[in-house]
């Protein structure tokens, strides 16, 4: 079955930006997420499909190669043989050298990459997690499921039997960690696939993870989300990536913070917004009136006499947590005047005298005479003419 286009995958135009690129993937993540969808094997293979897309369109070197090359990029380079881009350097080891055969002498960044690689160090993973707003106020803890590859237990990360020689030079790249090979008018160099360019291999292979030092499996994992964390927020966790071959160092797991939107609250970095809908004689008259607030306690506010829609009122210090700080944002209520419906017999009658007294002397609602005094101006001014 043909691979799905990347651009395709999360729904974004091939000339998206890196922003939109972001804001299709997290919600696409949250969407299909396992913690969201237990035991739903299509969702967990369209998560992956999603992160495999983000990996390469979020990098700007991967984005380039794949416009250029599509899927082949990433598999053994251009149309390369089949075994050349696999092996324990991962899915995009034969395009990292790709791109550093044709453009490594500018970047000055390739030799990190193949540095890491030859080392057997494990691969970075992603994931994401989703919380309320009261638990980025608070802060929390949240337990993840992440599929990885973690040490072996049987050959404690060596990936030889236990009493036998650990390793010897490897038969393949003869020690160098890199074989070439030619394609076209490239000549390609890449990490060696028997050894994962650590230029050794294991004599007596262990039996549970054949040599590699590492098997797959599930792991849970806690994560510790601070309080003021903002939606968007990635958190590193050192170590806790894919486990290193034959016991090079772990990857490191960075998990992707989405804070749920809240029924009453609206967030704008340390400030919250709330919408208070106020009658038309609570508003006329002034009153008080008592407002929830987002640590989960309530505060009074005065409604001077006259209040209109759009008045807002600061309570200084009952805003959001502030990230690594003691101190908080602030609380904005922000006034919204209901005109009254479904009106009693009553109600109208004391409407429409309030109404004949208003037109009387028109100091009650001073913007809405100023209007109309202005239209009759331009009326008469066109009248004139």
């Amino acid at each position: 079955m043909a691979k799905r286009d990347f651009y395709e995958t999360l729904n974004v135009q091939k000339d998206a930006s890196d922003d939109e690129i972001k804001k299709a993937y997290r919600k696409l993540a949250m969407q299909f997420h396992p913690d969201r969808n237990q035991g739903n094997k299509d969702a967990e293979a369209r998560f992956k499909e999603v992160n495999e897309a983000y990996d390469v369109l979020k990098d700007a070197e991967k984005r380039a190669a794949y416009d250029r090359y599509g899927h082949a990029a990433f598999e053994g380079g251009m149309g390369g043989g089949a075994g050349a881009g696999a092996g324990p350097g991962g899915p995009f080891g034969g395009f990292e050298d790709i791109f550093e055969e044709m453009f490594g002498r500018f970047g000055g960044g390739g030799g990190a990459r193949r540095q890491r690689q030859a080392s057997g160090r494990g691969a970075d993973l992603r994931t994401s997690v989703e919380i309320g707003l009261d638990e980025a106020f608070a802060g929390t803890k949240k337990t993840i499921s992440v599929p990885s590859s973690v040490s072996c237990e049987a050959c404690k990360g060596s990936g030889s039997e236990s009493g036998a020689s650990a390793s010897t030079t490897c038969n393949t790249c003869q020690g160098a960690g890199k074989v070439r090979a030619q394609q076209g008018f490239f000549l390609i160099e890449r990490t060696c696939p028997t050894c994962g360019g650590s230029g050794r291999t294991v004599r007596n292979p262990c039996k549970v993870c054949g040599g590699a030092g590492r098997v797959q499996r599930e792991r849970t994992l806690s994560v510790s989300v601070p309080a003021g964390v903002e939606d968007g927020t990635r958190i590193r966790l050192a170590g806790e990536g894919e486990a290193g071959l034959r016991g090079a160092p772990a990857g490191d797991l960075y998990v992707d913070v989405g804070v749920r939107p809240h029924g009453l609250f609206q967030r704008d970095g340390a400030n919250i917004f709330v919408r208070v809908p106020l009658r038309m004689s609570q508003a006329a008259l002034g009153s008080q009136v008592e407002v929830p607030v987002v640590d989960g306690g309530r505060a009074r506010v005065t409604v001077p006499a006259g209040t209109q829609t759009g008045d807002q009122f600061r309570l200084r210090g009952k805003g959001f947590s502030i990230l690594r700080s003691a101190a908080r944002g602030d609380m904005y209520v922000q006034v919204v005047v209901e005109t009254p419906q479904n009106l009693s017999r009553r109600q109208r009658e004391l409407l429409e005298e309030f109404e004949a007294e208003a037109a009387k002397d028109g100091r009650s609602s001073p913007e809405s005479e100023g209007f109309f005094a202005k239209v009759k101006e331009f009326w008469d001014g066109l009248g004139g003419r």
